[in-house]
């Protein structure tokens, strides 16, 4: 409080000698300096991290000086109505004007419901325009001015005739060579004093002070809500993730979906991003936003199919207060949320109609507003979107906006799918089978020869999520051995077999001769052979990595077990 005191009498030693003004009367009802008083509202001042809460104390108490009609404060906004704004034709810049934003007057109109516009928070004044405007164009105090009839057409506001305003003294509220807004005093009478300037000045500086603390305060809770939606997104982004693990592979369809990748990234082109459900499109938009310039910012995720219709427009613009039923804060919609990011639309084609024309508004002109609230605000977002529907077969069943279509087909990605890249499927296995026992905490297990021709043959319908969530299976059943997995049969033909198991009796290709009919000894004698040769793949190891009862696809006792049957035995054995 001292250091806030001093600042008060260092200004007060300006001021010209009997005009130190106070902000309470004495007995004799002329003004003096109270300086309790004073740094008493000014140390409140400092301690309010509410804008509207301080500036609302300022005109209570300072309005309440003797002769004082009004007390305002303006400050510097958006030009949030422009559209509608009586004085939009006088207007030199629609994207700033002046707010009202607190506001204390006793009026002495009769009849209706007089002094409203004191404090109307829908006044705005343009800048430049009229003496207020004026004022905080060129930063120049205007002193107590007696009104003519002229005058009053020339204020900013249109109530001081009739409110029998005959002075003003206006103050630009400037904090560190940027103007806040103005400071509006209005009086009914005149009394022309030159301490009315370095009165203003105090209260200017301070106001200032607060405008601006409530300012950082604001956008650090903007900031901290920001990060928490963040946050969440991201973990929302780490689980789905995960079902997908990286982009791993060597065959040419996954080549060339990185070279798509690698052009399309650092470019702003929405991307639309087309495959099956499980085929990775989700990690495609991962890779985009990574590779991107946008890499520094969020990456926030929509899943379409998740939210129900009547809550599409509050997740993806937000919302204000009392907007509509459960409304009970401000929230940030995901797209606010991914500013200088990418937002990514997964299930696109799930999106209502109505939001498809707000959605192309966006994409066209990057605005939008939140529900229950006329301010247009501008993101900075690229968007991706992703989808497993045919979208012109959706427009064509009336489902889906033509022109959105469009709109996001800039730069169209197929996402193959995994019956057709097989020859990633081994080290895909191998990935996941890692990610396994890192996240499972399980042993780590084997997998063998025949485990990846059984994952060949598979035609994979539910694409790498089923592969992941079949290995994942696999691993915990396996408990450190070899892996083994119980797929169903898709009828696809099963590929050929392994080159050093070929039997001689294989049907060449494109034969169109019957197969042989064998009899039980032919048979016998064929399993037999296929024993031997395997065994001697294996150099007669039965057991372990790499042994024959793991290119068989059977347990060693079950093997051991044929072999005895068969009357093989291993060639330095006694009784061979």
């Amino acid at each position: 409080m001292s250091y806030i005191r001093n600042i008060v009498f260092k200004k007060l030693k300006t001021m010209p000698p009997g005009g130190r003004v106070g902000l309470i009367m004495d007995s004799s009802t002329e003004l003096r300096f109270e300086p309790e008083m004073a740094a008493k509202l000014f140390l409140e001042l400092a301690n309010e991290h509410s804008l509207q809460g301080a500036l609302q104390k300022v005109v209570d108490q300072v309005g309440r000086s003797p002769g004082l009609a009004c007390l305002q404060i303006w400050s510097v906004g958006d030009g949030d109505r422009c559209s509608r704004c009586p004085l939009r034709e006088q207007c030199p810049d629609h994207r700033r004007c002046l707010h009202l934003i607190a506001g204390r007057g006793i009026s002495v109109v009769e009849g209706g419901e007089p002094g409203t516009y004191f404090g109307d928070p829908n006044a705005r004044i343009p800048l430049g325009f009229g003496l207020v405007g004026k004022v905080a164009s060129n930063r120049e105090t205007v002193v107590p001015q007696k009104l003519t009839a002229a005058d009053h057409e020339t204020v900013g506001v249109d109530w001081t005739k009739q409110e029998g305003i005959r002075g003003l003294c206006f103050g630009p509220i400037v904090f560190k060579g940027e103007t806040l807004g103005v400071l509006a005093g209005y009086r009914r009478d005149f009394a022309e004093r030159e301490d009315y300037r370095s009165w203003s000045s105090i209260i200017c500086d301070h106001i200032a002070a607060v405008m601006a603390n409530a300012r950082a305060f604001e956008e650090i809770q903007h900031l901290k809500a920001q990060l928490e939606l963040q946050n969440t997104y991201l973990q929302e982004e780490v689980i789905e993730a995960k079902a997908f693990g990286d982009l791993v592979g060597q065959s040419g369809v996954l080549r060339q979906l990185i070279s798509q990748i690698e052009l399309v990234a650092p470019t702003e082109a929405s991307v639309l991003i087309l495959g099956e459900t499980g085929t990775g499109k989700e990690l495609v938009a991962h890779e985009i936003h990574r590779r991107s310039q946008r890499k520094q910012g969020p990456l926030v995720r929509v899943n379409c199919a998740s939210i129900p219709r009547e809550l599409f427009e509050s997740e993806l613009f937000g919302h204000v207060r009392g907007s509509f039923t459960g409304a009970i804060k401000d929230r940030a919609g995901r797209i606010e949320t991914a500013e200088k990011g990418t937002l990514f639309l997964d299930e696109i084609g799930e999106l209502p109609l109505d939001m498809q024309s707000k959605l192309l508004r966006f994409l066209q002109e990057k605005k939008y507003e939140r529900i229950g609230d006329d301010r247009t605000r501008q993101a900075d977002v690229r968007l991706i979107g992703a989808t497993n529907r045919d979208l012109k077969k959706a427009i064509a069943a009336g489902r889906f906006r033509e022109d959105l279509f469009y709109r996001l087909h800039v730069f169209p990605i197929q996402v193959a799918p995994l019956r057709e890249r097989k020859e990633d499927v081994p080290l895909l296995a191998s990935h996941f089978i890692n990610l396994s026992v890192r996240d499972l905490k399980c042993a780590k297990p084997r997998l063998t020869r025949a485990a990846v021709t059984e994952l060949l043959n598979y035609d994979w319908p539910g694409n790498i999520r089923e592969l992941r969530n079949v290995i994942e299976r696999a691993v915990i059943l396996a408990r450190g051995g070899a892996l083994s997995f119980d797929l169903p049969a898709t009828g696809d033909p099963a590929p050929a077999p392994h080159p050093r198991l070929v039997f001689q009796t294989q049907i060449p290709e494109g034969s169109n001769a019957t197969p042989k009919l064998l009899t039980d000894g032919e048979l016998r004698g064929l399993e037999r052979t296929n024993l031997l040769a395997t065994l001697e793949a294996a150099k007669w190891k039965v057991r372990g990595p790499d042994g024959a009862a793991e290119l068989l696809g059977v347990k060693p006792t079950t093997l051991s077990s044929r072999m005895q049957k068969l009357g093989i035995k291993p060639p330095d054995s006694e009784d061979a």
